[in-house]
């Protein structure tokens, strides 16, 4: 099934446009966990099985699991694994913001969709679309480009602007025009940049985005959703991962995430 559809026939299943970012920390894991060999996914487990009907997609970052090394890559895999079994319907995002020359993102697109088995994975277009093509070559794959980010200093290249056109616009534009022939691109928007966030819309049309900076990075929920929703009142993948999956009552606060996304929908 092609990600556009499998994201759309879980928007629709569980109401929600509210992701999951599965970004373990060792530190801030229960003691409980620390002590057993499959600690990362176990937590990760608890965390899935007690929101699965409230998301419209999970999103581990790499980073998290190769900073354990091989058993935080294992445990990433088992995670992934335990998803496809369990709960097939809901769509699985790698946030690993690949981008490489040729041959070296032929061998990551196989890692990350032929191995790992995500249905979509964020990049970085600096290298051009050369760089992505086996990325974007993957017509049932979700490809997730980096336009906006949430970060505070986004705007140092970002707005950067040629003919004064910023380079995110520029991005937005080449990806929605050039790069999106077989409707598998998504583009990255940070939820800390709502006014961008409209413009990228303007630009993109009905494209689905990935918007990170809810919740700990501090992006409002009201204005994230009515700058970025499209005109089915969808297209966005709303993130949040430490508010959520370090919260006391991590289903409560995804329901009511959820909810307040929704509550700006209509």
């Amino acid at each position: 099934m092609r990600f556009k559809d499998k994201f759309d026939n879980i928007v629709k299943k569980n109401n929600s446009l509210l992701c999951i970012g599965l970004d373990p920390e060792m530190e801030k894991l229960p003691r409980c966990l620390t002590e057993l060999k499959n600690c990362v996914f176990d937590f990760n487990k608890n965390i899935i099985d007690l929101t699965h009907d409230l998301v419209c997609a999970y999103k581990p970052n790499i980073a998290f699991y190769e900073a354990m090394g091989l058993t935080g890559l294992e445990q990433l895999k088992k995670t992934i694994d335990y998803l496809h079994e369990k709960y097939p319907e809901i769509p699985i995002i790698l946030d690993a913001k690949r981008g490489d020359i040729g041959h070296t993102s032929a061998a990551y697109a196989r890692y990350v969709f032929d191995y790992l088995k995500a249905d979509a994975v964020t990049l970085h277009p600096y290298l051009g679309k050369d760089a992505l093509q086996p990325f974007l070559d993957r017509k049932d794959k979700g490809c997730i480009i980096l336009c906006r980010t949430s970060n505070p200093g986004a705007g140092e290249f970002q707005d950067l602007k040629f003919r004064n056109v910023p380079l995110y616009e520029i991005i937005a534009r080449k990806v929605a025009a050039n790069w999106n022939k077989n409707k598998n691109c998504l583009l990255v928007v940070g939820a800390t940049y709502p006014q961008e966030l409209a413009k990228v819309r303007r630009i993109a049309g009905d494209m689905t985005f990935l918007v990170p900076g809810i919740g700990a990075q501090g992006g409002d929920i009201k204005k994230t959703v009515i700058a970025g929703m499209n005109s089915k009142k969808a297209g966005m993948i709303i993130n949040s991962s430490r508010a959520i999956i370090f919260a006391e009552n991590p289903r409560e606060e995804t329901r009511k995430l959820r909810d307040q996304i929704n509550n700006f929908r209509k």
